[in-house]
């Protein structure tokens, strides 16, 4: 096994996607990362320590077509002509850390708001706030229909269901 898909690995990555619908439209924003042939498993949003952040274009392969994969994402989706805004910011400390996401359509006050939500899962847990780092998507649409922008941050490879 490659270190690109070695366990361990978390790859952080977004995209923009349009469709005749909400779910197409996020449908092509995960294409655009990745991972749309994957069925994303939620996680709360620690990072276990040991874990290696690596941020990328695109994600690689990570495993088998319609496995499981354990994902923090942030979905901004909006149909028509209103920007579309997502965020993920995340602290590490000594291999241990945070995600946090927001969705919206200000990139700023999604910063600000992923920011102050890291700061407090820190004091939560008696870090002191470490650096912040964050990857961020925005869209700008032109027509009516559905669009959508991700950030997403897989852990490790997919998983078969079957």
């Amino acid at each position: 096994m490659t270190d690109v898909v070695a366990e361990g690995v978390i790859h952080i990555s977004s995209g923009v996607g349009s469709g005749p619908t909400e779910l197409a439209a996020y449908d092509a924003a995960l294409a655009a990362a990745n991972v749309h042939d994957y069925n994303l498993v939620p996680v709360s949003s620690v990072i276990p320590p040991s874990a290696t952040i690596r941020c990328v274009d695109t994600i690689p392969p990570l495993g088998p077509v319609g496995g499981q994969l354990f994902v923090v994402e942030s979905v901004a989706i909006e149909a028509g002509e209103t920007p579309v805004a997502a965020v993920l910011g995340w602290t590490d400390r000594e291999g241990q850390g945070l995600f946090y996401e927001a969705a919206g359509s200000d990139v700023s006050t999604l910063r600000d708001r992923v920011e102050t939500g890291l700061n407090a899962g820190a004091r939560l847990r008696g870090w002191s706030p470490p650096p912040v780092q964050f990857e961020q998507v925005t869209h700008a649409p032109t027509d009516s229909a559905a669009h959508a922008a991700v950030c997403v941050a897989t852990y490790g490879t997919a998983s078969p269901m079957l």
